[in-house]
């Protein structure tokens, strides 16, 4: 199953704004939205740059792999 990670900047934005410490770090697939301040990615994946065809929530780099992907949270 592919899992594509990637950093939410409006999280990051916000945070700041607020004096929060909300997860940034988006981990999806087909079927789940799962939220973590670190990630670790147990085996190959590829980090992709696509400024001309960003994700559908409008991510322009992120992290790709079929690999096992553990969240971690504060």
């Amino acid at each position: 199953m592919k899992t594509i990670v990637h950093v939410n900047q409006h999280v990051i934005k916000s945070n700041r704004k607020h004096d929060k410490i909300d997860p940034v770090l988006t981990v999806k697939t087909y079927k789940t939205n799962d939220y973590a301040h670190e990630v670790e990615i147990e085996g190959p994946c590829r980090i992709i740059y696509r400024p001309d065809k960003p994700l559908s929530c409008g991510a322009h780099v992120w992290i790709e792999t079929k690999s096992a992907v553990k969240t971690i949270q504060k």
